[in-house]
């Protein structure tokens, strides 16, 4: 690698590429802490609902109060301030920017944003996972027809695995399955914003004293997230998801080449090349053994016994039999590490991931028994969660994105873990985001 030689370039040329965040919160907020501690980059400009909340963020993680009053986008790059804005729109549209970052994590609003960063030839970085679950695929296509890079966010777990994907492929190795770690059991499901903390183990106090979204946290629970991310990572890398979605079995890193093979060979893969999440907790609760929790892994296979007699030399972990093998990385940096994303779009043209196909998709499911007439809340609260399966079941049975179901009233009752489906929704077909995702299942299904 040698984007910081690359980046240094920029500074000592006085041409740094100039950066706008759309959304200041806790991953935006972990790229401003870095952001002035990067050479050939500038934040010029952060746009939020709520400016002096963004403002805060700043101050938090050690801004000085003078860097944040530029009257401008074009003041704060000239004397190294930052200009904030309510108007996402007007801070993309402006001549100052070249790469923009979308980190509001609303699904409908991120495909708006990457329309603009395509009509104004601004590179776009989504943290915005959400909106690439929604509708990336299309999405990717409509930056490159514009001449834009559309790039998932490195520091987040989708651009890490696409990184390993790439790594073992582009060495020779044929990829068993990719995914990441995180904390689950089957009761997960059902978690709302009420019941979510003793889960943590956060205590009211300690909830009342930090600032905790309860409704985001939820979404990492109640498996949506995870099936959000393994979309991602279908779509860019062309591993497809089991038909059955998401199997979260428990798996410590000393396991991984052994559980993440083929069926046919003693693992619980429905076939090869195959995304999965894996949990760091047994089905009885106990905490799985070197877990991988915050982390990131590949399986991989030998193709010869020269290569199995390679791993066996080199101290790699296998399966019993030694034809397959892992790589994993334990934990990620989510917003410490985005400034890579950044130097890669800007200096290299070249997406730290990014959808390469649809493959993948996100389908909204009842927690509990729901009436007609009932709202949908979406991502992680009261009434659905997301499933993860593969895209073609998912139009060909007319399933609802979980996208799109916030705010959406049901015209039919819906019961316990059945897939909510279009038909059984009332939804505003004028919507651009309704009418993109329309597009997109009818251009690749």
């Amino acid at each position: 690698m040698n984007l910081h030689r690359l980046l240094k370039q920029r500074e000592a040329d006085h041409k740094p590429l100039r950066v706008a965040l759309l959304g200041a919160g806790k991953f935006g907020a972990m790229f401003m802490s870095q952001a002035p501690r990067t050479p050939g980059m500038r934040l010029v400009a952060v746009a939020d609902l709520a400016p002096d909340r963004a403002r805060a963020a700043l101050t938090r993680v050690g801004w000085p109060s003078t860097a944040l009053n530029a009257a401008s986008v074009n003041d704060a790059f000239k004397n190294g301030k930052v200009y904030f804005s309510d108007d996402p729109y007007a801070v993309i549209a402006s001549p100052d920017v070249d790469i923009v970052i979308d980190a509001t994590g609303q699904a409908a609003a991120g495909i708006g944003h990457v329309l603009a960063c395509c009509e104004h030839g601004k590179h776009i970085i989504m943290v915005n996972v959400e909106a690439d679950a929604l509708a990336g695929p299309l999405l990717a296509r409509r930056a490159r027809e514009a001449g834009i890079v559309y790039s998932l966010a490195y520091g987040d777990q989708p651009a890490l695995i696409c990184e390993m994907v790439d790594w073992a492929r582009a060495s020779g190795f044929e990829v068993m399955a990719a995914g990441k770690g995180t904390k689950y059991l089957p009761e997960f499901h059902t978690s709302t914003p009420d019941t979510v903390w003793p889960y943590y183990g956060f205590t009211a106090e300690m909830v009342a004293a930090g600032d905790f979204n309860a409704q985001m946290f939820n979404s990492f629970l109640d498996g949506t997230k995870s099936a959000i991310e393994m979309a991602a990572v279908s779509n860019a890398t062309g591993l497809l998801p089991s038909p059955s979605g998401l199997h979260f079995p428990p798996c410590g890193v000393d396991d991984l080449a052994r559980v993440l093979r083929p069926r046919e060979d003693g693992g619980i893969l429905h076939h090869r090349g195959q995304v999965e999440v894996i949990s760091s907790l047994e089905r009885d609760g106990r905490p799985v053994f070197r877990d991988l929790r915050w982390g990131v892994y590949v399986t991989l296979a030998a193709d010869s016994d020269y290569v199995r007699r390679c791993f066996k030399e080199y101290g790699l972990v296998t399966d019993p039999g030694g034809n397959y093998t892992a790589m994993y990385k334990p934990y990620h940096l989510i917003g410490l590490e985005l400034g890579i994303s950044v130097a890669s779009v800007g200096l290299r043209r070249e997406p730290t991931g990014a959808p390469a196909g649809w493959h993948g998709d996100v389908v909204a499911t009842a927690k509990r028994d729901l009436q007609a007439g009932q709202l949908l809340d979406g991502e992680g609260g009261y009434t659905v969660y997301g499933r993860l399966m593969p895209a073609r079941d998912s139009v060909e049975e007319g399933y609802l994105p979980l996208g799109l179901s916030h705010q959406v009233k049901l015209k039919h009752a819906v019961r316990q873990s059945q897939a909510i489906r279009w038909s059984d929704v009332e939804y505003d077909d004028r919507s651009q985001a309704v009418q993109f995702r329309r597009e997109m299942e009818q251009t690749f299904a």
